[in-house]
């Protein structure tokens, strides 16, 4: 229940000690009547939209909102702080490596620093010293070569792999005690046989050396056959086929077939035949395999058609 009509004089008239007697009577007589909120004089429509009551002025400076931040960069907190001297003055950054030269830079450097080479010892140090292959900066150490430079057969492989990375000889994991294998089946060891790779560095994760790192490196290694001046080369795989006699086919069509190649001094009869990394995944091949060096032994025992006799 509610009262709706004019105030009272007593509410509005000033207050003495007689109106004041006279508003509390009359609000006891409210109260024991019902009454339990005074309502105004204007009705409000409490359905409408409400009404934006106006800001109060602000008598002091507000503090500015706080700047967003970006989230930490946790690339940034791993970052070492800068070094200083004694003095505390920030020491220089290292320097930044310089960019490998491309491609055609490189293969002309390598083709210069291949002639200049007069023997197997000085070739090897010349590449010690190669900084136009990239792979040169991800591999351990330089694979040049194994075995008896001295030999009539020089087989050639693709690159080297992890076992020869660390120990810096070619074929000495699981494809070249294989090798050895079929080495002894034809009466050769690592004293009677030279060994090398189209490329002496290995490539990262043991993948296929690309087109470019086999052109940089072609030049040392012609120049490494020409050195060593085999009597018969045997190319081991599709890349060192592909690279050194130029094959078109793949090694299944190519291997077996025996062709000339020009070392520069003089030819001498080649040879492709499987990897022994891809005997080791398809063993069936391993008779193909047999055969080739059975020719090989066989063109070891007999005088060669294109060089010195035996």
């Amino acid at each position: 229940m509610g009262l709706d009509r004019a105030w009272p004089a007593a509410f509005i008239a000033p207050m003495t000690p007689d109106r004041a007697k006279a508003a509390r009577e009359l609000l006891a007589f409210y109260l024991e009547a019902g009454v339990d909120a005074l309502l105004g004089e204007q009705a409000i429509d409490r359905l409408a939209e409400p009404v934006a009551l106006p800001r109060p002025a602000v008598f002091y400076q507000q503090a500015p909102p706080p700047a967003r931040t970006e989230p930490p960069n946790p690339r940034e907190a791993e970052r070492p702080a800068p070094r200083r001297d004694r003095l505390g003055t920030p020491a220089p950054p290292p320097p930044v490596p310089p960019a490998p030269p491309a491609p055609e830079v490189a293969v002309m450097a390598a083709r210069a620093a291949a002639k200049g080479a007069a023997s197997l010892e000085a070739l090897r140090a010349i590449l010690e010293r190669f900084e136009g292959c990239t792979l040169r900066g991800t591999a351990t150490r330089l694979v040049f070569a194994d075995g008896n430079p001295q030999a009539r057969v020089m087989f050639v492989g693709e690159a080297p792999g992890r076992d020869e990375d660390l120990e810096g000889l070619p074929f000495v994991g699981k494809s070249g005690k294989l090798l050895d294998r079929m080495l002894a089946a034809i009466g050769l060891d690592r004293t009677t046989a030279y060994i090398a790779n189209i490329v002496p560095w290995r490539p990262p994760g043991n993948r296929k050396p690309t087109p470019q790192e086999a052109a940089i490196c072609l030049p040392f290694l012609l120049r490494q056959v020409e050195l060593a001046d085999p009597d018969v080369l045997v190319c081991l795989g599709d890349s060192a086929a592909q690279t050194l006699l130029g094959a078109r086919e793949g090694i299944t069509r190519s291997r077996g077939r025996w062709v000339a190649y020009d070392t520069g001094t003089r030819q001498i009869r080649a040879l492709a035949t499987f990897h022994p990394a891809y005997l080791l995944r398809q063993p069936l091949s391993k008779r193909l395999a047999w055969r080739d060096f059975l020719a090989i032994r066989k063109a070891l025992a007999e005088k060669s058609e294109y060089g010195k006799s035996e």
